[in-house]
């Protein structure tokens, strides 16, 4: 029976954990947390969090396990490919995901091989990032170069603002090193969406489109993702290139990517984000449903190191999407309304976070939702009209 550790044990990892299962493999789960739902389906937990390498490597030996997965999370990717790479189990090098999950040092790999970047620059001081923000062409970004979930992200458009922006962005950040990041005007929707790549092939992709709602607190984090992609298909073609050329220079293997793209206006191809590991939010659950892909069986038996040579390209048939229930203010959680018409012909699932009486946050970050809907589209304008405007069908009372 082969052991594979699967790093944390949150509710969204809780599909990674149940796909070993079935698999027959012994699931061991590790993180900070021991409350996580996820850890009462392995079968055994260990209290290390999944950010301390040295620990989760000492415990990988100890329980000489034959695979490693960093599902859904950003934070401990980087983790995983270290653990794989010391003890010779399959697994992307760490050097390039470090770079992947690193926003500064990925920034300045693309600009090194000649990628379409922002301008951006990486700080530990907020007297460096004061002193060179006259540098940049305003309104930038100003982010944690090292969280996940959309964490820490402000929009500056002044210096006076940037020490606020600064603050935020470093309280999110494990390393406390910020980004500043001239911002890309973009064509059409953000592109979202998951990929793998086998021996180094990107062999398949399902790209979507993001959308966000311009209420929250943090208005750049995503409230939905909706598949098919809408950008013109030699658009995505040009995107499946210049994330092939970066698997080539990174020389990563056979693994998981979920991808966050901007088609600038002036026509170029930004790799915002391609993060070594499947996406969160249930998008690989959508993307199963849209083309029959079960990306979550491929990162287990890759992690393995099984044969993944089945696993091809596969085109979206109809029209499916995740949306984040979410709330702009914080307080306690009254009701959840759904326009009859959406519960009965476009809900699939349901997966909560939150009851009714549950204090609430308001949506700044992808872990404040509560809770996550699957949807099936009869078309692809009520997909768009659905997921952009979720003021119509969807209405959380808090008081």
């Amino acid at each position: 029976m082969s052991k594979i550790l699967l790093l944390g044990g949150s509710r969204q990892q809780i599909p990674s954990i149940l796909c070993a299962k079935k698999k027959g493999c012994h699931v061991i789960t590790c993180d900070y947390l021991p409350d996580n739902p996820g850890h009462r389906y392995s079968d055994e937990y260990h209290n290390i969090s999944t950010t301390e390498k040295e620990a989760v490597l000492a415990l990988a030996k100890k329980l000489k396990i034959d695979g490693v997965v960093s599902y859904a999370s950003d934070p401990s990717a980087a983790t995983a490919a270290y653990v794989a790479e010391e003890m010779g189990l399959p697994g992307n090098p760490y050097r390039s995901v470090e770079i992947l999950t690193k926003k500064d040092k990925f920034r300045s790999f693309l600009y090194e091989h000649g990628f379409s970047t922002p301008k951006s620059k990486g700080y530990f001081s907020y007297e460096d990032a004061r002193n060179e923000f006259l540098s940049f062409t305003a309104p930038v970004f100003v982010k944690p170069v090292d969280s996940s979930g959309s964490k820490g992200i402000s929009l500056v458009h002044d210096i006076n603002d940037l020490k606020k922006a600064y603050d935020n962005a470093q309280f999110f950040s494990r390393e406390k090193r910020i980004i500043i990041e001239e911002s890309v005007s973009a064509y059409l929707y953000q592109v979202a969406g998951d990929g793998f790549s086998v021996d180094g092939n990107l062999v398949f992709r399902c790209f979507g489109n993001d959308h966000f709602d311009l209420g929250n607190s943090n208005p750049f984090v995503p409230v939905a993702a909706t598949f098919p992609c809408i950008m013109p298909l030699e658009i995505q073609a040009k995107i499946h290139e210049e994330i092939q050329r970066l698997i080539n220079l990174l020389q990563m293997r056979t693994g998981a990517y979920n991808f966050d793209i901007r088609v600038g206006k002036d026509g170029k191809i930004y790799l915002m984000e391609v993060a070594p590991r499947n996406g969160g939010c249930y998008i690989p659950q959508v993307i199963k449903l849209a083309t029959g892909t079960d990306m979550v069986k491929y990162t287990i038996q890759a992690a393995l190191g099984e044969d993944c040579s089945k696993l091809g390209a596969a085109d979206p048939k109809g029209c499916y999407g995740y949306f984040s229930v979410h709330s702009h203010n914080a307080g306690i959680l009254k009701n959840i309304q759904i326009e009859n018409s959406v519960r009965k012909n476009n809900i699939l699932k349901v997966y909560l976070n939150q009851m009714i009486g549950d204090k609430i946050k308001p949506y700044a970050s992808s872990n404040a939702a509560i809770g996550i809907i699957i949807m099936k589209f009869r078309s692809s304008s009520e997909m768009l009209e659905l997921a952009d405007r979720p003021d119509k069908w969807i209405k959380v009372i808090v008081e």
